[in-house]
């Protein structure tokens, strides 16, 4: 095996180097490893500034879409946000058909509020970030204002309700066939010759002829009151009630559910009574009222039964 040596300034000789093939191997593979660091080092930081730069092309399209989805939306929520104003307008025509009050401006602006956004993105800056707040703000609101006008719907939807309760319980036709003979208001009685408020009307008609409900309600009483002999009385609800006098037999019994053009009694001659006759009154609120003023257009039981 070859020796080798090195000349030593110092001691001004040449000097044998002792395991040289074992210090080369060791510095070969030393060289090698940090090499092989710097190259791999080199290739992370070539493919991390690749991947930056595509990462930043892939955001800023991103962005870009984020952009005009955030456009179209700002022009939905525009949009939506006149509908409903709108919306609201013909909710007060439909207040006002169904006899409620229409909505004030005051009432308006207490239902709808301010918008809960207002506060929370003030530091903003950037353009796209004031959007995005009035977007968020167009959100708040419209929401509102959409459960604002459904709550107005169902006052709406519960008024109409019950008003289609009240026009069936309104007593509108007249109770059964005959003329009037006598109508309402002061006279001289026809047995007692004294002078009375006559509560009601009388229709002139044979004895056995069909009484008919004049509108929907409920049997409150069936027996004789005195001077009307035989009586029915419906109680129709919202106030009003309806008498049927002098009666020859009652159809019905008390808290029996009837409705308009029900057939409840038998017109007949009970009671004080100068000949066959029903008598008809109508009440609201405890008050008599002109039961000719309820009357619609002459409408009869015959004419309303024809229809159903």
């Amino acid at each position: 095996m070859k020796k080798l040596y090195y000349f030593s300034k110092s001691k001004l000789q040449f000097i044998e180097i002792k395991n040289y093939k074992a210090k080369l191997t060791l510095y070969f593979i030393l060289s090698v490893i940090v090499f092989s660091s710097i190259l791999l080092g080199i290739t992370y930081f070539v493919g991390s500034i690749s991947n930056s730069s595509k990462n930043l092309i892939s955001l800023k399209a991103e962005n870009r879409n984020l952009k005009d989805n955030l456009d179209k939306t700002m022009k939905q929520f525009t949009t939506l946000n006149k509908e409903l104003d709108n919306l609201a307008k013909v909710n007060n025509e439909l207040r006002i058909a169904a006899n409620l009050q229409p909505v004030s401006s005051e009432e308006n602006m207490v239902g709808i509020g301010g918008g809960s956004f207002d506060n929370n993105l003030d530091f903003v800056t950037n353009p796209t970030e004031e959007k995005l707040v009035k977007v968020l703000s167009y959100v708040d609101e419209v929401s509102r204002k959409i459960n604002f006008e459904k709550l107005q719907y169902t006052d709406i939807f519960n008024k109409l309700k019950e008003n289609q309760k009240l026009y069936n319980a309104i007593p509108a036709i007249k109770p059964c066939t005959g003329s009037i003979s006598d109508g309402f208001g002061v006279r001289i009685h026809p047995i007692l010759h004294i002078k009375q408020m006559h509560e009601g009307i009388d229709f002139t008609t044979d004895i056995g002829t069909p009484v008919y409900a004049t509108g929907d309600g409920i049997i409150d009483f069936v027996g004789n009151k005195e001077g009307f002999g035989q009586i029915v009385e419906i109680d129709h609800g919202f106030g009003y009630v309806t008498v049927y006098g002098h009666l020859s037999h009652a159809l019905v019994s008390e808290g029996q559910k009837v409705i308009r053009g029900k057939e409840i009694a038998l017109s007949g001659n009970s009671g004080l009574s100068t000949g066959p006759h029903l008598h008809y009154e109508v009440h609201h609120d405890g008050v008599a009222l002109n039961p000719d003023g309820f009357f619609f257009g002459n409408l009869g039981f015959l004419e309303l039964t024809s229809k159903n």
